[in-house]
């Protein structure tokens, strides 16, 4: 067995996980320990690390993410797994944006860390904290590999007709506008466990995959390939989401540049934190604005519509894409563990050759599953994504090859 360890790293916060798996292109795999740390910067810092024995928390100041892996490698120290054993074989790394020049997972140079923090410009959100976790982890595991997974790699198979705007050429190639699209490591690690559920090969299947969390986004796959996705140059665009907006018109910020008085900062923060379903409906939390429709609240039920309405309206282009459909798939939080997402955006795609059977929809399976009648000609599916095992796989499969 090989071990990596998977790190993901936002701006104030790390998550960890040390999986063991049997080769690249395996699936079985053990998570041998996972952990947080979070706060950091901050007065009081938090970490948590938890293997097979228990969870273990500490909260204390942690400077920055220097210090947080530090913390980390006390808690392997002192609750195990003992890394000198476990023998690492690559460090993962999560990073957000590759623009065009990362087709798929980089085994870490300087040139690739200037690479990243040049990327910053088009993710300035995250590609500095997927950075600062890049630079911390290098010097805690100096003798390791370190490969850069991007979750824009996948994307970088669609046409110029997919990804180009419609604006002047020669600007957006100076500032680097084009569509790049998210979410890629779980778009392609749930398209291929889709392939395997269903015994089919990959290569035959036109699969359209809904990764529908706080994020949320919607990827038409043709033989394994992504060939349209709904997230653009940014997270924003797109599918009604948590707290962002998802598509509108763009002359919408111009309206209320005039008329409300809004700065860049403003309507930035606009779109990405108080939009989508917080925007609507005051929480960004699906669980909570469906709660509120089945206890009447109007609000709550028009906000569910619109983001139903979105999904299908995807669904639709997507089959056009693609010719037709062989199967959809549901996954991330949302659409993992909500029956009622699914069934809403399901039940009027029955021209399309969507059945959905209810019972199986319902199911509180945490399973892959078929919630689709055996008589529909689309399989529409559960797919638990798991981007960590993902970009284990990729990580340890760059750091060997060659």
């Amino acid at each position: 067995m090989s071990v990596v360890l998977v790190i993901n790293s936002g701006s104030s916060s790390f998550k960890y996980q040390l999986i063991a798996l049997e080769d690249a292109g395996s699936t079985d795999h053990e998570v041998l320990a996972s952990g947080l740390v979070e706060r950091i910067g901050e007065a009081s810092g938090a970490a948590r690390h938890t293997t097979a024995a228990g969870t273990h928390s500490v909260e204390r100041p942690i400077e920055d993410h220097t210090a947080g892996f530090q913390l980390m490698l006390t808690a392997f120290e002192q609750y195990g797994p003992d890394l000198a054993e476990a023998d690492i074989a690559a460090v993962g790394h999560r990073v957000v944006h590759g623009g065009k020049r990362f087709f798929g997972p980089t085994v870490v140079t300087q040139k690739v860390e200037d690479d990243i923090d040049d990327l910053g410009a088009l993710a300035p959100l995250h590609n500095p904290a997927n950075l600062e976790g890049i630079r911390a982890a290098r010097t805690a595991f100096p003798d390791v590999p370190h490969v850069a997974v991007f979750d824009t790699a996948f994307h970088q198979t669609l046409a110029p007709e997919a990804y180009t705007y419609a604006i002047d050429a020669e600007l957006a190639e100076r500032y680097r506008v084009r569509r790049y699209g998210f979410h890629g490591t779980s778009h392609k690690f749930v398209s291929e466990a889709a392939a395997r559920f269903l015994g089919r090969p990959l290569e035959e299947l036109r699969i359209i995959v809904l990764h529908l969390g706080n994020g949320a986004s919607a990827c038409a796959v043709r033989g394994g390939v992504s060939v349209e996705t709904s997230m653009g140059m940014t997270p924003l665009e797109g599918l009604v989401m948590g707290s962002r907006s998802g598509d509108m018109d763009p002359a919408v910020l111009f309206h209320l540049h005039r008329q409300a008085g809004l700065g860049v900062e403003q309507l930035d923060d606009l779109l990405n934190r108080r939009s989508g379903l917080l925007g609507l409906t005051g929480t960004g939390d699906m669980r909570d604005v469906q709660k509120a429709a089945a206890e009447g609240d109007e609000t709550a039920a028009s906000a569910l519509a619109v983001y139903s309405h979105r999904l299908r309206h995807y669904i639709g282009a997507y089959f056009a894409h693609l010719g037709g459909m062989d199967a959809i798939v549901f996954t991330a939080g949302v659409g993992e563990n909500n029956a009622n997402v699914r069934a809403e955006t399901l039940r009027p795609l029955a021209h399309l050759g969507v059945e959905l059977d209810e019972e199986r929809n319902a199911s509180p399976s945490r399973e892959a599953r078929r919630i689709s009648t055996e008589g529909s000609a689309v399989d529409a599916l559960v797919i638990p994504t798991n981007e960590e095992l993902e970009i284990a796989r990729q990580a340890l499969g760059a750091s060997t090859a060659g």
